[in-house]
């Protein structure tokens, strides 16, 4: 990608305070099937509507991070959706530790998808498409192979169909978590800081983004919303993370996805496995893929301008053409 500074730019029409929730946005809160609180955000869309866009954010995540991408979307036209997983951002906590990422099985997460698609695709204008990024990704993946949404098209931003291992088998890997886990030790950190095992907090940044500015934007809204700020997941959220990922490599779950994908990754990813994600849009009858190098980290939607200036022009070409205007 030795040319992605020379895209065209894809700001807002409008200026965008990354650091204040936009008045044309809305905040409220959804209720699962057993009644937990899921936070959302919405912003109507437009006259006639271009169609609707659900964003599913990774582990850790709150969807202030995203909020510059949001109103790009809301700001062409999309009615645009967004939530925060049960557990995390502003939807609750699992565990006594709040900073500790929990949940007791990736099917939860699934469950409660699969309820707010149904009543979200009701109440909101067609096309239907989902844009996830990271633990996001690896869910709506899921999701689609279980049946549990049928978007008319999907786009994937470093969606964790696979973790680094170290070089080691993630089946390994996760005969390891097992063990921890059986041990009595599931609720504890897996780590102790940043969003992986030995790196220090002062290189979180540098793993996630380019774009100083917008890392600053999460640390900020720590700051504002203390509520939302999430640490490093649990041994047994590591154990079920590598459970869900093992799901997808059953013979022919993949392969019988017929919806058009789009996954966007960067080979310097030090959180997913890039490989992975290659591999698996390999099975898929309908995917396209957009692989970033060196110039690119984990949250290629929080990225310097250049590359994220690429993966939105990308997302929108895909999307006229899977989705188009009604």
């Amino acid at each position: 990608m030795k040319d992605y500074q020379k895209v065209t730019m894809h700001a807002p029409k409008t200026p965008m305070n990354r650091r204040a929730i936009p008045a044309n946005a809305t905040e409220t809160m959804w209720y699962a099937a057993d009644g937990w609180p899921i936070r959302r955000i919405d912003w109507q869309a437009s006259t006639p509507p271009r169609g609707s866009l659900l964003f599913l954010p990774g582990r850790g995540d709150h969807y202030e991070k995203y909020l510059e991408t949001l109103a790009y979307y809301a700001d062409a036209g999309w009615h645009v959706t967004a939530i925060d997983w049960r557990g995390q951002g502003a939807s609750g906590r699992l565990l006594d530790d709040p900073q500790v990422g929990h949940i007791d099985d990736f099917a939860t997460w699934i469950a409660d998808l699969r309820t707010f698609w149904d009543a979200w695709k009701r109440a909101t204008p067609a096309p239907h498409v989902v844009l996830a990024h990271s633990m996001g990704g690896q869910l709506a993946m899921r999701a689609l192979v279980e049946k549990a949404m049928d978007p008319d098209a999907v786009a994937l931003s470093a969606p964790m169909l696979g973790i680094q291992t170290g070089g080691l088998p993630l089946a390994l890997n996760h005969a390891v978590a097992k063990l921890i886990v059986a041990l009595g030790k599931g609720k504890q950190a897996a780590w102790k800081v940043s969003e992986k095992p030995l790196s220090p907090m002062s290189m979180r940044g540098k793993m996630l983004t380019h774009d100083d500015d917008r890392y600053e934007d999460e640390v900020a809204w720590w700051a504002l919303r203390p509520e939302v700020k999430l640490g490093p997941p649990s041994w047994h959220w590591v154990e079920r993370a590598m459970a869900s990922i093992r799901l997808l490599e059953r013979p022919g779950a993949l392969e019988a996805v017929q919806t058009p994908i789009l996954l966007l990754a960067t080979t310097a990813d030090q959180l997913v496995s890039t490989k992975r994600v290659i591999a698996d849009s390999k099975r898929l009858p309908h995917a396209e893929t957009l692989i970033f190098g060196e110039e690119a980290a984990h949250e290629l939607l929080r990225e310097a301008d250049g590359v994220r200036d690429q993966c939105l022009q990308r997302i929108d070409a895909f999307l006229d053409q899977h989705a188009p205007r009604p």
